[in-house]
């Protein structure tokens, strides 16, 4: 088994018109084996801006530990938060970084841009060789079934009631093929004035 999926998951950004969504699984799992089914992939680096990191937990932990002690640093210095592509050029440096040791991890980056909160999403590989769309980006486990499942539902400019139904959709439809993630799912969708935060039901088995 790959390392990359000894504890399972998956993770889904997607854009709509003026707000995004990031949504993942809850499964932690050692292998075949699930520990627990309240383990969320997704983290909040500001009000404007989310990361998702699926891959071996115990690195994706790292990651995000090492990431809030640099936008804490970045904070005092600029009196300002960082905007979703700061974050993203910040964690393609630290893979980077560490590219003969990496972290066994594949982030998604999502969040609003500027003050006219244009959507902005982008994921990278364990290195940090990083790709930006305007679409959905998929990472995880279940990739293949996310791919088909996205690619149809997916529609250019959704408000977030669409966006939301949308990668729900994506979301619980992928986990059922999938064994090594699934157990219930969790979906924030940031818009300027909020972030709607709801979780997803899903086979326990």
């Amino acid at each position: 088994m790959s390392i990359m999926a000894y504890n399972g998951g998956a993770c889904i950004v997607m854009t709509g018109k003026n707000c995004v969504a990031i949504a993942s699984d809850l499964r932690f799992g050692i292998q075949q084996q699930t520990i627990s089914n309240d383990f969320p992939k997704v983290y909040r680096i500001n009000d404007k801006c989310f990361v998702g990191i699926s891959g071996l937990v115990t690195d994706a932990q790292t990651l995000y530990q090492k990431l809030v002690f640099r936008h804490n640093l970045y904070k005092l210095r600029e009196e300002r938060d960082m905007s979703p592509r700061v974050v993203s050029n910040l964690l393609t440096n630290i893979l980077y970084e560490k590219r003969f040791g990496p972290f066994f991890t594949e982030p998604l980056i999502c969040g609003l841009e500027g003050p006219e909160n244009k959507p902005f999403i982008s994921g990278m590989d364990l290195i940090g060789a990083s790709v930006a769309t305007d679409d959905f980006l998929v990472v995880g486990t279940m990739t293949p079934a996310m791919y088909g499942v996205c690619e149809t539902l997916y529609k250019k400019d959704m408000n977030e009631d669409d966006l939301f139904e949308t990668i729900s959709q994506c979301m619980l439809a992928s986990l059922d093929r999938d064994a090594l993630s699934g157990w219930g799912a969790i979906v924030h969708v940031i818009t300027p004035t909020q972030v709607i935060t709801k979780k997803l039901l899903g086979r326990q088995d």
